[in-house]
C-alpha cells in the first residue's frame, strides 16, 4: 500500500511509544513491521461512549454501559487476597455498585464521596443488583455530561502482547499517535473517481482515518463500506485481469478437430446418453481448446454428475489432435479408480492407458516413462508421482487435476512445465463451491457447473435417527443386505492419530459385528492407520462384493465407487461438517436402486449440529449445501480455501458482504470491458496499485 519513501514504510520501532522490545513483539505476534501495517491493523469493534444509560435500564445482555451519577459511598472490604474496594453510584433511577480488586489505594485516593462521575464498563449482576468490576471512571464535566462523544476502537491483540502491556487500549494509543503523522498524499485514492462518486464512497484517506477513530457511527459505516468494497473490487480486478490476459495473450495448443477416436467412442461405445450439463461443458471445452489460447477451466460437478465421462471425452479430443493427456488424482485409491473406470470404458478401443502411482513397480515405471517419452501412451493417470522430473512427455496437450483442493499451488504449477507449450488445464472438483467463493478464490478460471445427475440415478433418501433407534436402523440395513445390497458404517475421525477416535472405530466395529455375525455376514474395515496395501485389499473386497459391510473412517469420502452399496449409516453425524456429510453421502446412490443415508446421533447436539442435520435431510443439492456450509463455518474453514490467499480479507466477508461482492464484480467487468489494459488516466491508478502489490499476493490459483 505504500512506496518505500512513504512514512507508512517506516519501521514500527520508530513510532513513539514502541521501541525495539515492543517492536519485536508486534512483529512476531501480529506481523506489524511498519507504520503501514499498524494502520491496516483495524479495530474489530468500537465501544460507543456517545450515549448515557440509566442505571434502571441496565440488562444482562449489554456488553458495555455508560452511566452518570453521584458517588454516595465507598469502603474497603475484606483482607489480604479477598480485599476489595466497593463504591456506589446513584442516579435518578437506581444504584450501581463498583468493585476494584487491584489498585485499591490509588482508586480510593482519586475518588471523592459526594462528587458526580461518568462511569463506563461491562455490567454484571450480583444478588440481582447491577455491578461493574474495574470500571473506567471520570469526573463529570460540562464536556462529558452527555457522554464522551467518542467511539473507542478495540483492537485485536494476543495473550503474549497483553502480558507485556500491549492490550487493545495500548494498541489504540499507538494508532492514535500514528494517525496525525499521516497525510492525504500517504493514502492516495486508487479507485476511479466515477466509482467513488456513483457509490458515494468517502475518499480513501478519510476512510482509513474514520475506520480507526470515527466521529460518529455514520462515518464509521461509510468508511467500512468503502474499504470492504475496495478489498473485494481489487480481488475481482486482479483475477479478471489474469483471466483476460490469458484469453488474449497466452499461447495454447490448438485442438482443431473432432476425430475418429472421439466419434467412435461417442457413437458406438458410450454407455449412456449424456446429460444436458455434460454436453454444455464439452461445448465450452471444445471452444476453449480450439482458439489458440491455453484453457484454464474449473469443472464443478456435484457427486455423481459424470465428470469422469467429460474428462475421458476431453482426453480423446486431445488424442485426436495428436496430443497426450494426464489425469492427476490426490490419492492412489482415486487414481486406481479413474484408471479402472477409463480402461473399462475404452475396452472396445485400442487406446493405451497408463497408471503411475507411488506403488508402481520399478519395471512398470520404466515401461511407462519410456511410453510417455516416445508417445506410445496417450493417456496417463496417476498421483503426484506425475509431476516428478523423470516423467517426460513427448507432447502433453492436456492436464486434468481431480479434487484440486488436495494439491498445493506449486504442485499444480509443475504440470505446466511438462510440455513445450503450456498444456490445457481442466480442474475438476466434486466439492461444490459457493458462488461467492468461486468469484473470489477461483475468479481467474473459466468456470463450468454440472448440476444434473445421469439418467437412472435416484436422489438419496436421508434421515436423522437418535441412538435409541439403533436396533431399527440395524434391521433396516439387514433388509437391504437381504436384497443383495451392501452398506457403509462411517465413524468420525478428527485427526488421523487421535487415540479416542481409533478406539471409537474399534468399538463400533465390534458393535457392527455383534449385529451382523459371521458367517452370515462379512465385514471390511478401513482406517488411516492401516498400511496402504491392507487398506486397498479391504476396499477391493467390498468393491468386489466379497464383504457386504464396510466399516470405515472418512478415508472412504473420496475414491470408492460401489454402485451396489445402497445404505450408509453415519455415526455421530453431528461431528461432521456439511460438505463432508454430503461427500460421504455421495458414496451411495451410484447405481439405479433407491439408496439411503442414515444420520445417527445422541440427544446432545449443538444448535449448529442440529442445523446441519436439518439441511442434510432437506436437500440433496450440493450447491445449496455448500452455501449453507459457508454461512455456518465461514470461508477459512471450508476445505482447500486456506491456500487461496485471495479470500483472506482483512475487512470484507464473502458471506456477509455478498451484495457488495456482486457490486464489485459488476463495476470491475464494466471497467475492463471499456479499458482492458487500464490505460485511461483514471484507471491508471488501479493498474499502478496492482503492480505495486504484485509478488506480495498469490496472483494465480491454479496454473
Amino acid at each position: 500500500m505504500q512506496s518505500s519513501n512513504s512514512i507508512l514504510a517506516s519501521p514500527i520501532e520508530y513510532l513513539k511509544g514502541v521501541g525495539p522490545l515492543r517492536a519485536d513483539l508486534l512483529k512476531k505476534e501480529l506481523s506489524i513491521f511498519t507504520f503501514g501495517d499498524l494502520l491496516e491493523h483495524f479495530p474489530y469493534r468500537h465501544l460507543d461512549k456517545t450515549k448515557i444509560d440509566s442505571i434502571a435500564s441496565i440488562s444482562f445482555n449489554q456488553d458495555f454501559v455508560q452511566v452518570k451519577g453521584r458517588l454516595t459511598g465507598m469502603e474497603i472490604i475484606g483482607a489480604s487476597r479477598g480485599k476489595r474496594l466497593v463504591a456506589h453510584v446513584k442516579d435518578a433511577t437506581g444504584i450501581l455498585e463498583l468493585v476494584w480488586f487491584q489498585g485499591i489505594n490509588w482508586v480510593e485516593k482519586r475518588l471523592m464521596v459526594g462528587s458526580d462521575y461518568l462511569v463506563f464498563g461491562k455490567p454484571s449482576f450480583f444478588m440481582s443488583r447491577p455491578q461493574i468490576t474495574h470500571p473506567e471512571i471520570d469526573v463529570l464535566t460540562i464536556e462529558n455530561a452527555d457522554g464522551k462523544n467518542v467511539l473507542e476502537p478495540i483492537y485485536p491483540t494476543t495473550e503474549k502482547l497483553k502480558a507485556k502491556g500491549l492490550n487493545a487500549r495500548t494498541i489504540g494509543k499507538l494508532t492514535a499517535a500514528l494517525l496525525p503523522q499521516i497525510h492525504e498524499k500517504d493514502i492516495p485514492e486508487i479507485l476511479p473517481d466515477s466509482i467513488v462518486q456513483s457509490l458515494q464512497l468517502p475518499h480513501r484517506y478519510k476512510a482509513y482515518m474514520h475506520l480507526h477513530f470515527p466521529p460518529d457511527t455514520e462515518s464509521y459505516e461509510a468508511s467500512l463500506k468503502r474499504l470492504k468494497f475496495e478489498e473485494l473490487f481489487m480481488a475481482q480486478l486482479r483475477m479478471a485481469m489474469i483471466k483476460s490476459n490469458r484469453h488474449r495473450f497466452s499461447k495454447g495448443i490448438v485442438f482443431d478437430k473432432v476425430g475418429d477416436l472421439f466419434n467412435t467412442f461417442y457413437n458406438k461405445h458410450r454407455p449412456f446418453e449424456l446429460t444436458g450439463a455434460q454436453k454444455r461443458v464439452l461445448r465450452e471445452i471444445r471452444q476453449d481448446t480450439a482458439r489458440g489460447h491455453q484453457m484454464n477451466r474449473l469443472l464443478q460437478g456435484d457427486v455423481g454428475s459424470g465428470k469422469t465421462m467429460v474428462a475421458l471425452l476431453t482426453m480423446l479430443l486431445a488424442a485426436d489432435n495428436g496430443y497426450q493427456s494426464c489425469l492427476m488424482a490426490p490419492t492412489e485409491i482415486l487414481a486406481q479408480q479413474h484408471y479402472n473406470s477409463i480402461t473399462a470404458l475404452l475396452k472396445n478401443m485400442e487406446m493405451p492407458v497408463g497408471l503411475l502411482t507411488g506403488s508402481s513397480t520399478k519395471k512398470e515405471r520404466e515401461k511407462l516413462l519410456s511410453g510417455l517419452q516416445q508417445g506410445s501412451i496417450s493417456i496417463i493417470i496417476g498421483t503426484h508421482a506425475l509431476i516428478e522430473d523423470k516423467v517426460q512427455f513427448k507432447n502433453l496437450g492436456l492436464s486434468i487435476i481431480d479434487e484440486q483442493h488436495r494439491f498445493g499451488v506449486a504442485q499444480r504449477a509443475e504440470l505446466k512445465l511438462k510440455g513445450e507449450l503450456q498444456p490445457h488445464i481442466l480442474v475438476m472438483t466434486a466439492t461444490p463451491i459457493p458462488r461467492t467463493m468461486a468469484m473470489t478464490a477461483y475468479g481467474d478460471l473459466d468456470y463450468s457447473v454440472m448440476d444434473e445427475l445421469p439418467p437412472g440415478r435416484k436422489p438419496v433418501t436421508t434421515v436423522h435417527r437418535y441412538e435409541q433407534a439403533r436396533p431399527a436402523v440395524m434391521d433396516f440395513v439387514k433388509q437391504e443386505i437381504a436384497k443383495g445390497r451392501q452398506a457403509y458404517f462411517i465413524y468420525p475421525l478428527i485427526e488421523e492419530s487421535s487415540k479416542v477416535d481409533f478406539e471409537n472405530l474399534m468399538k463400533g466395529y465390534e458393535e457392527v459385528k455383534a449385529f451382523f455375525p459371521e458367517p452370515q455376514y462379512y465385514i471390511s474395515m478401513v482406517h488411516g492407520k492401516q498400511k496402504a496395501d491392507v487398506k486397498e485389499t479391504n476396499m477391493m473386497r467390498f468393491k468386489n462384493g466379497d464383504t457386504q459391510i464396510m466399516v470405515s473412517t472418512t478415508v472412504i469420502e473420496v475414491g470408492v465407487d460401489v454402485p451396489n452399496a445402497s445404505v450408509m449409516v453415519i455415526e455421530s453425524a453431528q461431528r461432521f461438517g456439511l460438505s463432508q456429510l454430503h461427500q460421504l453421502r455421495g458414496r451411495v446412490g451410484r447405481g439405479s436402486e433407491q439408496s439411503f443415508c442414515i444420520l445417527l446421533t445422541g440427544k446432545n447436539i449443538t444448535q449448529d449440529g442440529r442445523e446441519r442435520l436439518k439441511i442434510m435431510t432437506a436437500t440433496n443439492d450440493g450447491f445449496l449445501i455448500a452455501e449453507k456450509d459457508l454461512e455456518l463455518r465461514g470461508p477459512g474453514e471450508i476445505e482447500g480455501t486456506r491456500q487461496s490467499g485471495v479470500i483472506d480479507f482483512k475487512l470484507a466477508s464473502i458471506v456477509k458482504d455478498k451484495e457488495l461482492l456482486q457490486l464489485a464484480a459488476l463495476k470491475c467487468s464494466s471497467i475492463l470491458e471499456e479499458d482492458p489494459e487500464l490505460i485511461s488516466a483514471e484507471n491508471l491508478r488501479l493498474k499502478n496499485y496492482l503492480l505495486s502489490k504484485k509478488g506480495k499476493t498469490e496472483w494465480s490459483k491454479v496454473a
